[in-house]
C-alpha cells in the first residue's frame, strides 16, 4: 500500500493518462449498464400480449400511445409497425425492419470501445514501464555500487508498477465487454424476436380487416 501511494505521486505523466483511461472505463460501463437494465430489459413477452389484446378490440391508437410512453428500443420497433397497421403487410414489415436497424446500434453502442480502451491501457502501462526503466539505467551513472544497487530496485519497482496499472485497467475493461456484450446481444435477440412475432400478428390483423372490408 506505501508503495502504491509513492506510485500514485510520483508515477508521472502515463500514471494519469492511464487514470483518465480507468476513468472512461467506469463511465462507458456505468452508461451502458444503466441504458441496458432500464431501457432495454422490459417485459416483450407481456408487452406483445398486451398489444394483441388492444388491436383485437381496434384500439390501436391506445397501443401506439403505450409505446410511445418510454424511448425504449422495443417500444419504439413496436411503434414504428403499429403505425403502419392500416397500410399493409409491405408497410408493417419494412417499417418493422427500419426501426431494428435504427436501434440496433444503439443498443450496442459505445461497448465495443471498452475493447479498445483495454488495449490502450496495456500499451500506456508498457510505455510507463520501458521509458521507467531507462530512466532508472540511465541515473546509476557515476554511483557507488551500493547505492546503484539501491536505486535500481527502486526504479525498476516504480518501473513495473505501470505495468501492473495497465493490465489492471484492461482486465476490467475486458470483464465489463464481455458482460455488457452478452447484455446487448439477448436485447437485440429480443427485440428481432418480438418484431417478428409482432409482424405476424400485425400482418394477419391486416389482412382480416381488408376482409373484412371488402364483405
Amino acid at each position: 500500500m506505501v508503495g502504491l501511494a509513492h506510485f500514485a505521486k510520483t508515477g508521472g505523466f502515463f500514471m494519469w493518462l492511464n487514470t483518465i483511461v480507468l476513468i472512461t472505463v467506469l463511465a462507458v460501463a456505468i452508461e451502458r449498464f444503466i441504458f441496458l437494465l432500464f431501457k432495454g430489459q422490459i417485459n416483450a413477452k407481456g408487452l406483445l400480449e398486451q398489444l394483441r389484446k388492444l388491436i383485437q378490440a381496434n384500439n390501436v391508437d391506445r397501443a401506439i400511445r403505450l409505446c410511445g410512453s418510454t424511448s425504449a428500443p422495443l417500444l419504439r420497433v413496436a411503434k414504428a409497425g403499429l403505425v403502419q397497421v392500416h397500410r399493409g403487410e409491405d408497410a408493417i414489415s419494412t417499417s418493422l425492419e427500419e426501426a431494428l436497424v435504427e436501434t440496433t446500434p444503439e443498443v450496442k453502442k459505445r461497448i465495443p470501445s471498452l475493447w479498445s480502451l483495454a488495449n490502450i491501457a496495456t500499451l500506456v502501462g508498457l510505455l510507463g514501464t520501458v521509458l521507467g526503466l531507462i530512466q532508472a539505467f540511465g541515473a546509476l551513472r557515476g554511483l557507488d555500487p551500493a547505492k546503484a544497487s539501491a536505486q535500481l530496485a527502486a526504479g525498476i519497482s516504480h518501473a513495473l508498477h505501470h505495468t501492473a496499472m495497465g493490465l489492471g485497467i484492461a482486465v476490467t475493461a475486458i470483464i465489463f465487454h464481455l458482460i455488457l456484450s452478452g447484455m446487448s446481444k439477448k436485447v437485440v435477440s429480443d427485440m428481432e424476436l418480438f418484431s417478428m412475432k409482432l409482424e405476424n400478428f400485425l400482418v394477419v390483423h391486416a389482412r382480416t380487416g381488408e376482409a373484412g372490408a371488402k364483405q
